[in-house]
């Protein structure tokens, strides 16, 4: 019986696409399983860590449905995004047409592997469909408060006339023509993923049993609550006439009240509006004044990682303890995002204010004191909590006693308050490009900013653009922005900005959740989604553990809200898999090292790919590429499909009415290692995850059928096997059970049988004064006596001539005989 896997896999390949074998159930009552992994991006050609990530969601989808579930497994394409339009430029091709050629050949190569997605369920977020319903809930967003419309700096790309992400900025020039980018104050949206931060941050406890422990402490480290103090510095009377009596005061906040007496200098950022002021009036020597510039030219996060810089600004605050005038400088390292782009500088306790002072030669007075005392001379900030001194009446406080102490008395006096802040910021959602789904707002010159009404969408992208990489294509379109206020009649402008990609993959999961029929006419099914979420399984990279994460756990609680879901954490368990290695890099056509998996597949099949990247590593850790564990797998799967000829006709009638007590020892193993691969499946694929285990066990129990001549048992292995190894390797697995089971072990959940665990005997250490000379087997029923003489027996050559002092049986461990030396 020859494994030929390019027929066996092609015949059941159609047969399921034939047959909807994979399409989820609308009949309520039945348990469910919905299991997910992450979409992929349409780029062309899928890759070994789709091919990882889409055969472990596969294998969970498998092993439920095997076992009574009504399972959800659906795929879809993550559509919309820059590397459409910059292939439009490159290959002079429309990014819509490069888009869906690329779905319809990547949906190719993930059926070739045999996975078991719903059909029905497909879509992709540049779907019009889809933008329809995204759209009203932006609108819904934007009536909640939730989104709304600010001018903030962006990174502006003066040769390409356009607005740069964060990742596109490369050592500060545009990446697409090196020319420099400049920070530009301009319009744009945001979501208030703000007013949820305390929320997001509470219900991670709900997750703390089924999520990885590293992605929490990701999500919260981003999230990044700090309570503290806030207040305001005054301006010295100087000051504020040199800024012509426009500020009196700013705020600053501070997680560390109890060293506000070591404070020596404030420092604003480069966008503060006090710094702003003093640029565009010019009340700085021009020296200072460039120096400003240079620094607002560059974005935050690429401030955050240059050398610390700082301009003394030639104005000055009062300590609001001590009346002390300070001075007020700008520092790169300050940024505007966190809370009001102040800080109170303590070089003395803050390692990067202590840097800055060296740097600047500004002084350095300790506030706080450790179990070492007074530091004559620094060398480095001291970080710790301590003993406060040099704080006036807070002195020879406990620092944590004092940050209490000092708060309540600013809240006293009137002179600030207790605050919590986040380091998360609102999520800017606004993109100046063409292949995104549109926002849908008009501009009109009467009413201002006017969502466009529900019954008119979608707003839909025209076709007839040119994408060029100048400027936006829709502003420059020469109709399509033209348009009527939906509250006026009278003539308007559409908003031409269209939606981070991120918005799309914030909700898609909502969208598979609703029965494709009913999405077509409403939109989120609230009776679907309260059957199908949340997801029982998640599964995708830990390069998404934060925004994409976050980013989706916030829109479901915001459909919550606006009344779309009764879901509001949508993951149940969440599965991070590593990344595919070659000659340990990650894979990537740069470095040379991809491996095609059209042609892994065209080689040896799809079900060696799948064994193969289940077996070599467990899902969380890095796999290391190996073409010999490759071909290890395909010899596996040959052998396993070709020793199935081993079954008969008189095992296939007998193998359900085995005797466990007419056995001998061997038929005993080897049922003994079939069952315990059984317990193992159930145990991977609800628990540990580890693939490689249960592969593992597969590969023993076939080895313990090798010198087996029972019929019977070889006819029950096979049942058992091919149910266990339909989710990793389903077209073999299919053939199989069909020709010698008529798929019937496919059809319930396997018993497991606790009469083959049961033991007749046990193997002893035999010991003659405390060292091992001997192992004896002996039935699980033997008495003392009856396990002494067996050992002596064994034993008997250290034993010729000895005097025995003692005899102990260790039951089921060890017979330890002592003798006389």
């Amino acid at each position: 019986m020859e494994y030929l896997a390019k027929d066996i896999e092609k015949k059941w390949q159609k047969f399921w696409i034939d047959n909807s074998s994979f399409e989820p159930s609308y009949d309520f009552s039945k348990p469910k399983k919905y299991i997910l992994s992450m979409f992929p991006y349409p780029s062309g050609r899928i890759h070994m860590g789709h091919v990882r990530n889409y055969c472990l969601g596969d294998a969970f989808a498998r092993h439920f449905r095997k076992n009574g579930f009504n399972v959800l497994h659906p795929i879809g394409w993550d559509s919309f995004g820059m590397p459409a339009e910059n292939a439009a430029i490159k290959n002079k091709l429309h990014p819509k047409k490069w888009t869906y050629e690329n779905i319809d050949y990547m949906r190719e190569e993930l059926r070739s592997l045999g996975l078991s997605f719903s059909k029905n369920q497909e879509f992709a977020t540049s779907d019009e469909l889809y933008t329809k319903f995204e759209q009203e809930f932006i609108i819904k967003m934007y009536e909640a408060g939730i989104l709304y419309r600010k001018n903030a700096a962006l990174n502006w790309c003066n040769d390409c006339q356009t607005v740069l992400a964060n990742e596109q900025v490369v050592e500060g020039c545009c990446w697409r023509c090196d020319n420099e980018v400049v920070q530009r104050e301009m319009p744009g949206y945001y979501i208030a993923i703000t007013k949820y931060a305390q929320t997001l941050l509470d219900d991670l406890k709900l997750l703390e049993n089924s999520w990885p422990s590293q992605v929490l402490t990701m999500q919260e480290n981003w999230i990044g609550r700090s309570e503290g103090l806030e207040f305001k510095f005054d301006v010295t009377k100087e000051t504020r006439a040199k800024l012509d009596k426009m500020f009196a005061s700013f705020s600053v906040f501070t997680t560390r009240p109890d060293t506000i007496y070591g404070v020596s200098y404030t420092a604003l950022a480069p966008e503060h509006p006090i710094v702003k002021y003093l640029v565009e009036k010019e009340l700085l020597p021009k020296n200072k004044l460039n120096a400003i510039r240079n620094m607002q030219k560059i974005a935050q996060k690429d401030r955050a990682m240059q050398e610390k810089e700082g301009v003394d600004l030639e104005i000055e605050a009062i300590h609001p303890l001590t009346g002390q005038t300070i001075p007020i400088w700008v520092a790169n390292f300050v940024l505007s995002s966190y809370g009001d782009g102040a800080v109170m500088a303590v070089p003395a306790h803050d390692q990067r204010d202590f840097e800055f002072a060296l740097k600047y030669d500004l002084p350095i007075k300790q506030v706080i004191v450790g179990e070492n005392g007074f530091i004559e001379k620094q060398k480095e900030a001291y970080v710790e909590d301590g003993v406060l001194i040099n704080s006036e009446a807070f002195s020879n406080l406990k620092s944590q006693d004092a940050k209490q102490a000092i708060i309540y008395h600013f809240e006293q006096n009137s002179f600030g308050n207790r605050k919590i802040n986040y380091k998360l910021r609102d999520w800017g959602v606004s993109r100046q490009r063409y292949w995104g789904a549109p926002i849908p707002f008009v501009h009109c010159k009467a009413c201002g900013l006017v969502p466009e009404k529900i019954e008119n969408l979608p707003v839909s992208l025209p076709d007839d653009v040119e994408i060029t990489g100048e400027g936006n294509p829709l502003d420059s379109h020469p109709t399509w922005k033209n348009c009527i206020c939906p509250k006026c009649g009278e003539k308007a402008t559409r908003e031409t900005d269209t939606l981070d990609t991120f918005v799309q993959s914030s909700w898609y999961f909502l969208r598979y959740a609703t029965n494709y029929k009913k999405w077509q006419e409403e939109g989120i099914s609230k009776e679907d989604s309260d059957y199908w979420m949340d997801i029982d399984q998640y599964i995708g990279g830990i390069e998404h553990a934060i925004l994409h994460l976050l980013y989706a756990r916030f829109f479901t609680k915001v459909l919550k809200d606006l009344g779309y879901t009764n879901s509001s954490e949508p993951f149940k368990n969440l599965l991070t898999q590593g990344m595919v290695l070659k000659d340990g890099a990650k894979m990537s056509k740069s470095k040379g090292n991809v491996v095609d998996p059209d042609m892994l597949v065209e080689k040896y099949g799809a079900d060696t790919a799948r064994m193969f990247i289940l077996f070599a590593a467990p899902p969380t850790k890095e796999l290391e590429w190996n073409d010999s564990a490759v071909e290890g797998a395909y010899k596996f799967i040959k052998r396993f499909y070709e020793r199935a000829s081993n079954i008969t006709q008189t095992g296939l009638e007998n193998f359900k009415s085995i005797d466990q007590n007419s056995l001998n020892k061997e038929e005993k193993e080897a049922r003994k290692k079939v069952y315990e691969a059984l317990q193992k499946s159930n145990e991977v694929l609800n628990k540990t995850y580890a693939f490689n285990t249960l592969i593992a066990s597969c590969m023993e129990a076939m080895n313990s059928l090798q010198a087996q001549k029972n019929e019977a048992i070889w006819a029950e292995a096979y049942y058992i096997l091919t149910n266990i190894l339909e989710p990793i390797i389903p077209h073999t697995s299919w053939e199989l059970s069909n020709r010698y089971f008529n798929l019937e072990n496919f059809s319930k959940p396997l018993e497991i049988k606790n009469e083959v665990f049961v033991q007749d005997s046990i193997v002893l250490a035999v010991t003659i004064n405390g060292k091992k000379r001997a192992e004896i087997e002996v039935s699980i029923n033997a008495t003392n006596e009856e396990v002494l003489d067996i050992a002596k027996s064994e034993a008997k050559k250290w034993l010729e001539g000895a005097t025995i002092l003692k005899e102990i049986v260790v039951p089921k461990k060890l017979v330890n005989i002592v003798i006389k030396v």
